[in-house]
């Protein structure tokens, strides 16, 4: 077995396609699964405001947070700030969304597993009323 470097900046960067993201997104894949392996990730920046579409994952998703302030939030629940060294885990099949803040564009790492080939399932756009941070943010 022979180790495999992904060199930086060997993959280029995508936009966040429309269907699954509002706003000004930016996808930099970092890792696609290697069989038996199902695990994939990618570094995802969002503009201010930007964020992605309500969507679950069948086996779960861990979100490391590496830059800006940004939102998390789970169906029928309040929108949480999240900053840098922030890991967030959102259990298999809870419906959610993320991106950033109103005032602050975010970066984090999504790494998320496949089952059956699908990481994600992805559903309506969230509305502006939905994209709304539970109290001020704090500083910082």
């Amino acid at each position: 077995m022979e180790l495999h470097i992904s060199r930086a900046g060997s993959q280029p960067s995508v936009c966040g396609p429309a269907e699954w993201f509002s706003g000004q997104v930016r996808v930099d894949i970092l890792f696609q699964p290697a069989p038996p392996a199902r695990t994939s990730g990618a570094s995802v920046t969002f503009e201010p405001g930007a964020r992605t579409a309500w969507h679950s994952h069948p086996l779960g998703q861990t979100l490391l947070v590496t830059a800006g302030c940004g939102l998390v939030c789970c169906w029928g629940g309040a929108a949480q700030t999240i900053r840098p060294g922030d890991v967030v885990w959102i259990p298999a099949g809870v419906k959610h969304w993320h991106g950033a803040a109103p005032g602050s564009a975010m970066t984090h790492i999504a790494i998320q597993e496949q089952q059956d080939g699908v990481a994600a399932h992805w559903a309506e756009q969230v509305s502006d009323s939905q994209y709304q941070p539970a109290g001020p943010l704090p500083p910082g």
